[in-house]
């Protein structure tokens, strides 16, 4: 029998052991292996046991999440595992529901191998990501004037200090964006290694002034003899010179002919290139999946781009004090999102829900798939003029 109890401190390396099997990955002694205690150590630790040896785990992050017009708390599950020798017997479910009981934020995160999994769960795949490459071979020019501020290489030490600031400015600007301290900062973004490519080497972070920065890594290409890559970590600046400016220092960097990185879906280097034919999209996929575990809170905590006053009938099997009617009413700067009797505007699941919370996904579209029922016309129109943010959401962290 398989039971489902609070992992203690002393297991962290046997849930290290069972993430390994599960997603084919050898966690040898090192850096890689003491990163991912310390990640444990700060998580709840949800453990299924059977005859007490370990064959499943779910972790929840404490963390704080950007959505529009604000930050909310935020869990962040990680690390979710069934051994393979117990899968469909109901193990992931009891793990995930244990986790249910005890959430104590208005939402949950995940990144998901798995996208069939996460849904009967009520996570909707809430941003995209973009990987874009950047011919650098031939000198590469901007569209627009760089910011014509000077650069400063700076040391790891010192990075969350000057970092936190910009980054928060940035999290500010765009929804998807989980907020730092200086140990995540640290331990998690600034590591000597890349896990997976020991070939590439610590980070650089460079910043302009008070007005933005980046941080990559480089390498030799695997594919070249003479030319190495520029792998982008992050880019953030305050507006498109300052982007403009950061994207001609990487291009610049002797010795490296292609830069590559996952972007935000509306990144302006297409458009600031002067070359449109040196910046390839090579693939997008559905990143962070979010999921509302209280959705009054979560509805009356993120910003509104306009009034709105709509019935919605959510339909969540996990967690049923969000089952039910509930009104949303935005006016000005305050929203309030209570239970109601009154017939529904739209109907819809709760993973909808987190697919449109941030703002990446239409309403429209959704109804036009069949996942989400208008009962009044116009209705998703109007709410996703309400939900539209000025920027598509995007997350730098992966955990």
């Amino acid at each position: 029998m398989v039971t489902v109890r609070d992992v203690p401190e002393s297991e962290i390396d046997q849930v290290i052991d069972l993430t390994g099997i599960a997603f084919h990955e050898r966690v040898d002694d090192g850096d890689d292996r003491e990163r991912h205690r310390w990640l444990l150590r700060g998580a709840r630790r949800l453990g299924a046991y059977e005859d007490g040896r370990l064959v499943g785990f779910v972790g929840g992050l404490p963390m704080r999440m950007s959505v529009p017009g604000g930050s909310l708390a935020c869990v962040g599950v990680t690390d979710v595992v069934v051994l393979p020798t117990h899968r469909r017997r109901g193990v992931l479910s009891a793990m995930i529901g244990r986790l249910y009981e005890d959430l104590d934020a208005p939402l949950a995160a995940l990144y998901a191998s798995e996208g069939a999994i996460y849904g009967r769960y009520g996570f909707g795949h809430a941003d995209h990501a973009a990987q874009i490459e950047i011919d650098t071979v031939r000198p590469w020019t901007t569209r627009i004037e760089p910011a014509p501020r000077p650069l400063r290489m700076v040391s790891l030490e010192e990075a969350p200090k000057v970092l936190a600031p910009l980054y928060e400015r940035a999290a500010a600007r765009r929804p998807g964006q989980f907020l730092r301290d200086e140990e995540w900062w640290r331990r998690w973004v600034l590591t000597s290694k890349e896990s997976g490519d020991d070939a590439l080497t610590e980070p650089r972070v460079v910043v302009m002034d008070d007005a933005g920065y980046v941080i990559y890594r480089t390498k030799l290409d695997e594919e070249s003899d003479d030319l190495g890559r520029v792998r982008l970590m992050e880019l953030e600046g305050d507006d498109a010179r300052v982007e403009a400016a950061l994207w001609r220092y990487l291009a610049s960097i002797d010795l490296t002919g292609r830069i590559r990185g996952a972007r935000p879906v509306d990144d302006l280097v297409p458009l600031l290139a002067a070359d449109p034919d040196t910046v390839r999209i090579t693939r997008t996929w559905q990143a962070l999946w979010v999921r509302l575990a209280d959705v009054g809170s979560a509805l009356q905590g993120r910003g509104w781009a306009e009034p709105v006053d709509t019935v919605l009938r959510i339909v969540d099997t996990r967690i049923p004090a969000n089952d039910g009617h509930w009104r949303l009413r935005v006016t000005g700067d305050d929203a309030t999102c209570e239970r109601t009797d009154a017939a529904p505007d739209l109907t819809l699941d709760v993973r909808e829900l987190g697919t449109v919370y941030l703002g990446d996904t239409a309403l429209a579209t959704l109804v036009r798939a069949g996942l989400v029922t208008e009962h009044a016309p116009g209705a998703a129109s109007r709410l996703d003029r309400a939900l539209s943010v000025p920027r598509a959401p995007f997350t730098s962290d992966d955990f």
